[in-house]
């Protein structure tokens, strides 16, 4: 019955992430990426029109953002979480540029903290995880979006060694 009610909801990506959220539909590692790809696009989307004004944004999508960077963790795929964390950086920061008041900015911060929380414990060596903070730092087009925590995480590790 999940299945048809999937299949049913195929074309609504709000219904489709309700159905997930809630029961968890089995995806493919590649249907796991874009189905993340199409939630970071569609969190941090915005009527250019609405300019310097606060604008509504997909709070849905921001949360299936966060469950699948989790899955992704889970699955081993920590590589893959900190290259899309990059996109929702690069995307998500020109939405908090383009916003009055930058209301989404912990909802950013909260999903790139999943990551950030799996990196010290994970097998990524020190460089890669200074090279993605660093890449982190350079995307916020703010320059404010847990700026904190990528500078003490790249410290961190700058000291741990190669």
């Amino acid at each position: 019955m999940i299945d048809a009610l999937a299949e049913l909801a195929g074309d609504d990506r709000g219904i489709l992430r309700r159905l997930d959220a809630r029961f968890e539909l089995g995806a493919s590692l590649p249907e796991l990426v874009g189905a993340t790809r199409q939630a970071i696009a569609d969190a941090t989307d915005f009527d250019e029109r609405e300019i310097n004004y606060n604008f509504d944004y997909d709070y849905a999508a921001y949360g299936e953002v966060k469950r699948n960077l989790g899955r992704l963790i889970a699955l081993g795929q920590l590589r893959l979480a900190m290259e899309l964390s990059r996109e929702l950086m690069d995307q998500g920061s020109h939405q908090v540029e383009m916003s009055d008041e930058g209301l989404m900015t912990s909802d950013i911060e909260e999903r790139l903290q999943v990551v950030v929380a799996a990196l010290p414990k994970s097998d990524v060596p020190p460089r890669e995880i200074v090279a993605w903070c660093k890449a982190m730092l350079a995307s916020d087009r703010v320059g404010c979006i847990y700026d904190r925590e990528f500078r003490a995480l790249q410290c961190r590790f700058e000291a741990s060694g190669p």
